[in-house]
């Protein structure tokens, strides 16, 4: 049950930005500022969680090389 929710979140930032895609080109002039903010958003999220996944990374490896200079 856990995986599936985990997988139907990991689609939720790029429908994001689809979504502000499509919105953005099939709506008239004064409503498309609407759209931009989710794409904004799901563009943040995908950036964060790359970020952070680098920054997890780099801590294992640090903590890696920790251990192998003890012994």
């Amino acid at each position: 049950m856990k995986f599936e929710k985990t997988y139907i979140f990991s689609l939720v930032a790029p429908l994001m930005i689809l979504l502000s895609i499509i919105g953005y080109i099939s709506r008239e002039d004064s409503k498309k500022i609407f759209y931009l903010p989710i794409g904004l958003m799901g563009i943040f999220i995908i950036s964060e969680k790359e970020l952070s996944r680098g920054v997890m990374r780099k801590n294992i490896l640090k903590k890696i090389k920790s251990y192998k200079q003890d012994k």
